[in-house]
């Protein structure tokens, strides 16, 4: 049987676990939303953490909270920044949409660590450890904060990791000739470079897009307090937390520009996800491209092939499957429907306050992340290994009766068209029947269907 402890707050009484450091808000808060099981990650409880600590040093300087207590607040959020006492964090997402109820878990968490640093001295979790703030201004700062953290630090360097090596993969296949399609259905040549080069580019302007929402995303809510006038803050707060919170994580957050706009909507999260929505769908349209071109080994395009990672099948033998790219397929269409929810709750606020805020956070970082982690396992596990299969590739460009297109400017659009009609209905090359019916000399004729001069038409 769990033995349990008596708390208070300003409703009254309330049981709690004897070993939790939680407090009475925290597990009103955990009896009254039991939905999900989902908790806030890490990065988020370490952004709460670190708001905590800076508003301990900004109440200090400030001559607002003496410096013993600073110094116990800060030694406590130092621990849960360093991966302390997450266990005791124990909400559900889908709580108060203001994210109060984690504001204060935070708050009581770190108020009970200081009663253990220094049993003599009273740390109250709203006068001391919450002092200048409102989960108002709170969640929202952690947002900001987390999801830059995230941004920057996570999924950046795994795209700059995948860009690099698409380009790598392009220079290395710049010289294998295939024949491009357009509807799926045969077209003029290509390189494989060339289609690679175009997938680099995609992941290249999602990250600049990515960068480009950073200055909205480092505005950042504290100070607003309560509705955005700051009461019962110091007006130096915002800008000093600011400071401290850009020190801590050496990123440009700066004190928001208008309070009310920081607290009442949450359009910079809602331009984060629907760029992180955009790089999915490129993504996919990568991973879709990946798929098609290795399909086979005998029966389809066959043009490349993917590392086999696992066996493909229960039933048949030898088959092996592009996993890597349907797992990044998974990932990108979970990160296109955590947008369309973000997207709803950032229309929801209503006047002072959005309060669909520990939704949209979630779904934000867990898209941050996903897509951080499946591109890092796409990079080394997928295109690391990807091969060219150049006689394939070859072979497929002869047989096409899109070569035809280049005869068009000599001997006509409609005779060209017949000629590509006759040539899948003998089942014979383009060449062949060129040749057989003597349309042009065979020297022009070689100089016309060579698949190098269409892929450089103006060098």
């Amino acid at each position: 049987m769990t033995t349990m402890r008596t708390e208070r707050d300003s409703m009254g009484e309330m049981q709690v676990p004897a070993d939790a450091m939680y407090g009475a808000q925290t597990a009103r808060a955990l009896a009254n939303f039991p939905v999900s099981g989902l908790r806030f990650p890490a990065v988020f409880i370490r952004a709460l953490a670190n708001i905590k600590k800076a508003a301990a040093i900004t109440n200090e300087a400030l001559g607002l909270l003496d410096a013993r207590r600073s110094k116990l607040i800060q030694q406590s959020c130092d621990e849960i920044i360093a991966g302390q006492w997450h266990e005791h964090f124990v909400l559900d997402i889908f709580q108060t949409g203001s994210g109060t109820s984690s504001n204060m878990n935070a708050n009581e968490v770190i108020a009970h660590r200081c009663a253990q640093l220094d049993p003599g001295l009273k740390v109250h979790p709203n006068d001391h450890v919450n002092r200048g703030q409102s989960s108002n201004d709170v969640i929202p700062t952690a947002m900001h904060v987390a999801a830059a953290d995230v941004l920057t630090h996570t999924l950046q360097p795994a795209l700059r990791e995948l860009h690099r090596e698409l380009l790598s993969k392009a220079e290395e296949t710049a010289n294998v000739q295939k024949i491009g399609r357009t509807h799926l259905m045969d077209a003029t040549p290509i390189t494989l470079g060339q289609e690679i080069s175009g997938w680099a580019r995609q992941v290249e302007l999602g990250m600049e897009r990515l960068q480009s929402v950073m200055p909205r995303l480092c505005e950042l809510a504290q100070g607003g307090t309560a509705v955005g006038t700051g009461l019962n803050t110091h007006a130096e707060f915002g800008r000093r937390m600011a400071a401290q919170l850009a020190k801590a994580y050496r990123l440009p957050f700066t004190e928001a520009v208008n309070h009310f706009e920081a607290q009442a909507a949450q359009d910079a999260i809602v331009e984060l996800s629907a760029q992180l929505r955009g790089l999915a769908v490129s993504l996919v349209k990568i991973a879709n491209d990946v798929r098609l071109l290795n399909a086979g080994p005998r029966c389809g395009l066959g043009e490349i092939t993917v590392p086999a990672v696992q066996p493909g099948s229960s039933i048949m033998p030898g088959k092996v499957n592009p996993v890597i790219a349907e797992s990044l397929a998974q990932v990108c269409a979970q990160v296109i429907g955590n947008d369309a929810a973000v997207a709803f709750g950032g229309s929801s606020g209503l006047l002072d306050l959005n309060v669909m805020l520990p939704m949209m956070i979630h779904n934000t970082l867990e898209s941050e992340t996903l897509l951080a982690n499946a591109c890092a396992m796409f990079t080394r596990r997928c295109i690391a290994g990807l091969q060219a299969n150049k006689a394939r590739c070859e072979e497929q460009i002869e047989w096409s009766m899109s070569m035809v297109t280049s005869l068009a400017p000599v001997i006509g659009y409609d005779r060209a068209a017949a000629l590509a009609k006759e040539a899948v209905e003998k089942r014979k090359t383009v060449r062949q029947l060129c040749l057989e019916q003597q349309i042009l000399p065979e020297e022009e004729l070689t100089r016309l269907l060579d698949p190098a001069a269409m892929l450089h038409p103006f060098s």
